[in-house]
């Protein structure tokens, strides 16, 4: 399944739904009829980043819900502590609302590990989860990186957690120019980082509360890690992962490699391993699905259709 150039929506060109979550304000979107599969987003982006490949899901035969989570996109700047279990919680909410039936989540970075942590969570709202190079936290633990990272990455949050230099590093991040050089970095494909999708990143962050969520989201604990939630998965996973990912490289998936495994060899392998399809995505970095949506989207549909 491919989706040509024709059937890409812009992002102003999806119908804008709103749903009130606990007070707040929930942008999504919906296409389509048949079996649901709803997208999650990562970091900063928003329903648009999602644009190439609604369309393509979509004409397959499915009914694509896309939200924004709380605190990006059109969706509210909560003035909250924002962690993994209150987008997950919006996600479980969200399902039990809108689609009322076991769906297959589709997640992007954050977006993929809040997928899978709900799905693992949640099973009586999952069918299944694509998840496309998946964040290992929601931030870095400190053994995690080198010492003198970990020296640079604990000033930085300092400063950006602080009342008057957080306001200052946030206008610095946000602007166009950063955003741009900020997906240069991880994306494979530079023709794919083009001026709707530096917008599509850079309107949200000019609304009040904005930075507080930036910085919220910064300093905010990791969560649980892949391995610690995979033994509680009992859906079909597809992990697709652009392999030349600097963020999230993809040695991040030998821990989906051994889940897939199972804790036992031989014969009792298949039995004690868990439904894992991985497959690496070339020529893209950390956004595949915006970089090579045809690929990704057929991908996705091939899976769908042996689900």
């Amino acid at each position: 399944m491919t989706v040509t150039t024709q059937q890409q929506l812009t992002q102003d060109t999806f119908e804008k739904l709103f749903w009130t979550w606990q007070g707040y304000k929930i942008q999504y979107t919906v296409m389509g009829t048949g079996k649901p599969l709803i997208l999650v987003h990562g970091f900063g982006a928003c329903i648009g980043h999602w644009r190439k490949n609604i369309p393509a899901l979509a004409n397959a035969g499915y009914r694509v819900f896309a939200l924004d989570l709380l605190g990006f996109g059109g969706s509210d700047k909560a003035p909250i502590n924002y962690t993994t279990e209150v987008w997950v919680e919006l996600l479980k909410d969200f399902c039990l609302a809108h689609i009322q039936e076991p769906t297959v989540f589709v997640g992007n970075s954050i977006g993929a590990l809040l997928s899978l942590i709900a799905v693992a969570q949640h099973p009586e709202i999952a069918a299944g989860a694509v998840l496309i190079n998946p964040a290992g936290g929601l931030s870095h633990r400190p053994h995690e990186l080198n010492p003198p990272l970990r020296v640079v990455m604990t000033a930085f949050n300092k400063l950006v957690g602080h009342p008057i230099t957080g306001t200052f590093v946030f206008n610095r991040i946000r602007q166009k120019h950063q955003i741009r050089r900020t997906l240069y970095q991880v994306y494979r494909n530079r023709e794919a980082v083009t001026d709707e999708l530096v917008d599509m990143l850079y309107t949200p962050s000019c609304e009040p509360g904005a930075q507080k969520v930036f910085a919220s989201i910064l300093t905010a604990p990791p969560g649980p890690t892949p391995a610690e939630i995979l033994p509680k998965v009992q859906c079909p996973l597809l992990v697709l992962w652009g392999a030349d990912d600097p963020w999230t490289p993809m040695t991040g998936a030998n821990i989906y490699v051994e889940a897939q495994k199972g804790p036992f060899q031989g014969e009792q392998a298949q039995e004690n391993g868990k439904d894992i399809k991985i497959v690496p995505i070339p020529n893209a970095g950390h956004c595949p699905h915006d970089e090579v949506p045809d690929v990704v989207n057929s991908q996705i549909v091939e899976w769908l259709a042996n689900l």
